[in-house]
């Protein structure tokens, strides 16, 4: 062989060798990255925790230590006098108007002034040249106070003195469905607790105020609700909206209503009133103490089935604790009341909800809000009454299960997809795990683990079903709107839309719209601030939806004037063009050029709009079209107890889940897989405890979260896509309703290994010893 043929077969072979690049993942229906995840992997992604401006002061607020007081006065001279300090604020330093909330209640004050209704209350706040300086200067207030009994029963607040000049009932809402004397031959009964849940966010509330020239203020925030949270701002600082923005910087983590608005609204005051960028960090105290978490509920509920275990009637009691403040109760309210009976058809239901004050904690939106509570429940009432006839709890549910076109207790007609059935079939079915070995090796298979107490020979294994739904988007007349711009130059598209990121994966999805329409391949989604239209709170999948379907039609518009031209030139409409893989072709092939060759320097823009179709409240009846569409999901849970010592590991959660459509697979296994473990936190550990209204240890040490450890193997075993023909894209919200379903899977499956009732969240250990051990 010749050395030119050597060389040639040597670089042949190389050339062989040599591993072909895979494709960029590239529009709707691709796993696309995130575009922030490597900033977040090397910790160089900035946080509010992050932000510094030249002269900063230090914040820090005051919070009132009693749950129940009369403040008889306040005296912050010592405060004001310390070396450092630069300001303190109190009630009276509120310009505008005094009160904040979320939804349709303005009711809490800035600074508490009469009277305390909380512990952590916000009751003064400091600015000083160090952060040391700023707390010991907010501890240097000097607070008297007429310590009152707190009310913290939710029973006790309807005959309680008011709590609030509002009083202490926020919303009755009373339902009414079909014969109210209907009878079956078989009645359950339960009573049913569900405590209170925090959603601890990876980073604690941290912002940065900076003044304005023009006598306005900027708040650099972790906001998922900037415009609403811009709009209370500047109610309060005596401001016109347009001299107050907000910036919002990296969100780390959110599960509800991210940000405290306790220290946010001191925060721009402090920096009005310095003249001086002002930043507060909080500590995980104060994160605790400062944001809203999972209603508390007590329920009370009496099925009545026939001897084939079809439900006939439904009665119920669901009383939600809002803690001392409305804040968005109204609204879990009306879920947790017209999603009582779950997705099942129930011809007769007869529902009584109360949304009440105490001086708890104030509770607010977290995923599920209302349908989650309900579900452990009715998943409960549907064990008693499979056990009560002796049928298959699955069966039983299977017998009852809500499709599409049927109607809810609410008088509301199912449009959208709901393939329930499909869901159930599809977890029953899978195959259940391998039961561990008795033999030392497999002892971490056990409930508490290798260094636990069980023993194998009183583990018992246990199978149990939950099926949850929710609804997307706001609900009783909500105007759900957004507006997105996209805009194209030198090849590179701009998305501008104001919906936060907050690891639902908005900004990927963005991108994934506008590669999809436009074929281009560098999209790039611009920081949020309120400069920008409002696009609403990130919550109930409404940016997949509302601001998604924005950015589709802005992207669809642009599309339209890149092709126009070429289709004026060959005489033929833009419908018979096609943008696929950075290329533009003909219907017929006559026309084919790239998406590059077409902008040729071009600038195009649009701006589009996207509201849903509207909704109404909730009559006096319980009566209504509330929501926008709906979403479910089924969970099998197999749980090994030890019945002997109550303890509990979850082994398996097998998952069935109604999606509409897939836009990114991994990114939807991640939301899902993430809500799923964080209802086996609301089944197992999670409860922020408040004995006579204090909390109890408000720490990552004290409250239990679950860790990687106990995460069980999560099997995503079907995902149906049936396209909801009016949502953008035929896709649904994926993140809440596994929140939903699985606490009540967990608590099916303790049921069936132990045969107690199991009638609280989180399951105590007292509750899975089994009868008689």
């Amino acid at each position: 062989m010749s050395n030119d043929a050597a060389t040639a077969e040597a670089e042949g072979t190389a050339e062989a060798a040599t591993p072909v690049p895979e494709p960029i993942p590239h529009g709707l229906g691709a796993s696309l990255p995130p575009a922030d995840a490597r900033a977040k992997t090397e910790g160089t992604f900035p946080y509010a925790a992050d932000l510094w401006a030249e002269g900063l002061l230090w914040a820090a607020v005051l919070r009132s230590p009693h749950p129940h007081a009369r403040i008889v006065s306040i005296d912050t001279t010592h405060a004001r006098e310390m070396p450092g300090v630069r300001a303190v604020v109190t009630h009276e330093d509120v310009p505008g108007t005094p009160l904040h909330g979320r939804g349709a209640h303005a009711d809490r004050p800035v600074f508490a002034s009469d009277v305390v209704r909380h512990h952590g209350e916000p009751l003064a706040a400091v600015a000083a040249d160090h952060p040391d300086t700023a707390r010991m200067a907010a501890a240097a207030v000097i607070v008297e106070y007429e310590v009152l009994d707190p009310v913290t029963d939710p029973e006790q607040a309807f005959e309680a003195e008011p709590l609030h000049p509002d009083g202490n009932l926020i919303r009755h809402i009373p339902l009414r469905h079909g014969d109210p004397e209907a009878a079956g031959e078989v009645v359950v009964e339960g009573l049913y607790r569900i405590g209170r849940q925090d959603p601890a966010p990876i980073g604690a509330e941290a912002g940065l105020a900076v003044p304005r020239p023009d006598g306005g203020v900027e708040l650099y925030l972790a906001s998922t609700d900037p415009h609403g949270d811009r709009d209370i701002a500047a109610a309060c600082y005596g401001l016109s909206p347009e001299q107050v923005k907000i910036v919002v910087t990296g969100v780390p983590g959110a599960t509800a209503d991210r940000e405290d608005q306790g220290f946010q609204l001191p925060l721009g005051l402090l920096a009005l009133k310095t003249g001086c960028p002002v930043k507060l960090t909080a500590t995980r105290e104060e994160s605790f103490l400062g944001h809203t978490h999972r209603h508390p509920t007590l329920l009370r509920y009496r099925h009545h089935a026939d001897a084939e275990g079809r439900i006939v009637k439904v009665e119920a009691q669901i009383l939600l604790d809002a803690g001392a403040y409305a804040d968005t109760s109204s609204d879990a309210l009306a879920a947790a009341v017209a999603f009582a009976c779950g997705p099942y058809v129930v011809p007769n239901a007869f529902i009584e909800g109360w949304a009440v004050r105490t001086n708890n904690p104030p509770s607010g939106h977290v995923r599920g809000e209302g349908a989650m509570q309900v579900c452990a429940a009715y998943e409960a009432q549907m064990d008693k009454v499979a056990r009560k006839l002796g049928l298959d709890p699955a069966e039983v549910r299977l017998r009852n299960v809500l499709a599409t076109g049927d109607v809810l207790p609410t008088g509301q007609t199912v449009t959208c997809p709901a393939p329930v059935a499909e869901l159930l079939q599809a977890v029953r079915d899978f195959p259940l795990p391998d039961l561990p070995k008795d033999t030392p090796e497999d002892e971490w298979l056990l409930p508490g683990g290798p260094e636990g107490a069980g023993e194998p020979g009183a583990v018992r294994r246990g199978v149990g079903y939950g099926i949850g739904m929710v609804h997307m988007l706001g609900a009783e007349g909500a105007d759900e709107v957004s507006t997105a711009t996209v805009k194209v130059q030198d090849g590179v598209a701009t998305v501008l839309c104001a919906a936060v990121e907050t690891g639902q994966g908005f900004t990927t999805l963005a991108r994934q719209i506008v590669q999809e329409t436009l074929g281009v391949d560098e999209v790039h989604v611009a920081p949020v601030d309120t400069d920008q239209p409002p696009a609403g709170a990130g919550c109930r999948g409404r940016h997949t939806w509302v601001s998604g379907g924005a950015v589709e039609r802005a992207a669809k518009m642009v599309r339209t004037q890149l092709l126009q031209p070429l289709a004026h030139q060959f005489g033929m409409s833009t419908e018979l063009l096609q943008i696929a893989d950075g290329k533009i072709t003909s219907y017929d092939g006559v026309l084919s050029t790239t998406v590059a060759e077409a902008l040729d320097g071009k600038e195009l823009w649009a701006t589009a709009q996207c509201r849903p179709h509207p909704t109404e409240p909730l009559d006096e009846a319980g009566q209504g079209d509330a929501f926008v569409g709906m979403a479910f999901c089924a969970i099998r849970a197999v749980v090994d107890v030890d019945i002997e010592i109550g303890s509990v590991r979850v082994v398996e959660l097998a998952v069935a889940q109604d999606v509409g459509r897939v836009l990114n697979p991994a990114q939807l296994a991640a939301r899902i897989e993430a809500g799923v473990t964080q209802g086996v936190g609301i089944a197992l550990t999670e409860n922020l405890r408040t004995p006579r209204g204090l909390i109890r240890h408000p720490d990552l040490t004290g409250y239990a979260l679950p860790t990687a450890l106990d995460t069980p193997d999560i099997r995503i075993v079907k995902l149906v896509e049936e396209r909801d023909v009016v949502a953008p894209f035929g896709a649904k919200a994926v993140s809440a309703v596994p929140v939903v379903a699985s606490p009540a899977a967990v608590a099916s499956a303790v049921r069936a290994a132990t045969g107690r009732p199991v009638n609280r969240l989180p399951i105590r250990p007292q509750a899975a010893v089994a009868t008689g051990t």
